[in-house]
């Protein structure tokens, strides 16, 4: 098992406990991505977490492939949508270069707090971009770290070290912008809540 797989399976339980750190600033989010959202609609979420996200937009589109590195947030999110009775979300234990999905086979492609915890987030941004059918949307919100907690950076570092602390990259808003562009999207939305905050972006691949 990878290190950071291990370190948010010992995290699986508090997380899942743990409130939503900006509660407004998530609603308006899940609002804008449902706004977006089809009856008919075929949706891939990467770092799917214990499955909050996937379980409040799946009455809103057909199917939900939910993905996720740690097998514990999985067994937390199973046993969610067991008791609510939801049919349409299928769960994956699978790393984000592992997972199998046809090219041009997916309508949106959710990445909620992930990408900035990738080495590779451009390799990331490009297996959605071929994922997606031509028009296909890329939501993501991002912590861009670089602007406001440069300073955090070495600590990271130690505590990466000693496992104490997952992989997490600092990067800016424009870097993000710019994967997203060379990547072949278009930004179609993007709102920053405040600063320090995520930044909310919705790409649409041209075509």
């Amino acid at each position: 098992m990878a290190p950071t797989a291990k370190f948010w399976d010992r995290m699986a339980n508090r997380y899942s406990k743990s409130p939503v750190a900006d509660e407004v600033s998530y609603q308006k989010k899940l609002q804008t991505t449902q706004d977006h959202f089809h009856p008919d609609m075929e949706i891939l979420e990467l770092g799917c977490g214990t499955g909050s996200t996937a379980i409040t937009h799946a009455p809103f589109v057909k199917h939900i492939r939910a993905v996720d590195i740690s097998s514990k947030m999985l067994t937390i999110a199973q046993d969610k949508v067991d008791k609510a009775g939801i049919d349409n979300i299928t769960f994956e234990h699978s790393t984000i270069e592992d997972l199998n999905v046809a090219d041009q086979s997916i309508d949106v492609v959710l990445a909620m707090s992930v990408l900035h915890l990738l080495e590779d987030k451009e390799a990331a941004i490009a297996k959605a971009h071929s994922m997606l059918k031509p028009g296909g949307l890329f939501i993501t919100s991002t912590a861009c770290l670089a602007e406001s907690m440069g300073w955090f950076k070495p600590i990271l570092a130690v505590g990466k070290f000693f496992g104490l602390l997952p992989l997490v990259k600092f990067i800016t808003v424009q870097d993000l912008t710019n994967s997203l562009i060379n990547a072949g999207f278009q930004i179609d939305h993007s709102w920053q809540p405040g600063k320090g905050k995520s930044v909310f972006i919705v790409a649409k691949k041209a075509g």
